[in-house]
């Protein structure tokens, strides 16, 4: 019996005829992604998308926070009040909501009609409400009016109430000693639930300043668990530093 070489069976092998395209059970049908033939796989363009000025901005800051050490004043701002006092500080600042203009004009044509009746007739007080705006709550705070303020956590730029927590804990010269004014406060998220309060798009802050008589125990549960949480924390909180 011969054998066959190495080489020969080399050659064989080279010479054995292909599959013919009806033997294939499954046929390359290679894609041509030139103009007008097959569509290209879908790809993330984030990369190469054109983001707005501002979502760029937002992004660098986020990261900027991440990777800086951030000093605790803007810290504190970051950990705001959990879900449940917030829920509870919002749903009870519902019943001190301002008046809006259709209201407003009820009361008027109100006080007007009544007038007509009987000239002496006394014109109708507002009922309590929250005071909201920087300026207002600065100046609330400083007379001593307020008795619970809050403050948003995401005001930009945030200058504009990073002053608010020390000034609700402020020291107050009084003529024999010092003493520390302590006026609730708390940070919630965010500016625009805040601004839906006040019959506005966002707002910085708001502040508490008189109250009906049957809701000051809610009030009074409220303003403890919000001392807890921020007040009685203070020093705890200008010590933490934020980001790395």
């Amino acid at each position: 019996v011969s054998t066959q070489s190495t080489w020969e069976k080399v050659v064989a092998k080279k010479e054995k005829k292909p599959q013919g395209p009806s033997e294939a059970l499954f046929q390359s049908r290679p894609k041509n992604f030139s103009i007008g033939n097959d569509l290209p796989h879908k790809m993330d363009l984030t990369r190469f998308v054109k983001w707005p000025k501002y979502v760029v901005r937002q992004r660098q800051k986020r990261i900027l926070l991440k990777r800086l050490k951030v000093p605790p004043a803007i810290n504190q701002f970051h950990v705001p009040a959990g879900v449940h006092i917030r829920n509870e500080l919002l749903k009870f600042a519902l019943k001190y909501k301002p008046e809006d203009k259709l209201e407003k004009k009820k009361r008027l044509r109100k006080d007007a009609e009544a007038k007509l009746k009987d000239p002496k007739a006394p014109a109708t007080t507002k009922r309590p409400q929250v005071y909201s705006g920087i300026q207002r709550v600065t100046r609330v705070i400083e007379t001593k009016r307020a008795k619970l303020v809050l403050i948003a956590h995401d005001v930009d730029p945030l200058e504009v109430v990073i002053f608010l927590p020390a000034l609700c804990r402020k020291m107050v010269r009084l003529p024999s000693l010092f003493s520390l004014q302590e006026i609730p406060y708390a940070i919630v998220k965010d500016k625009s639930l805040l601004g839906k309060l006040v019959n506005r798009k966002t707002c910085a802050c708001i502040a508490f300043t008189q109250l009906n008589p049957q809701d000051k125990p809610a009030f009074d549960k409220l303003v403890e668990s919000v001392k807890k949480t921020f007040n009685d924390r203070f020093d705890d909180i200008k010590r933490k530093w934020g980001g790395m």
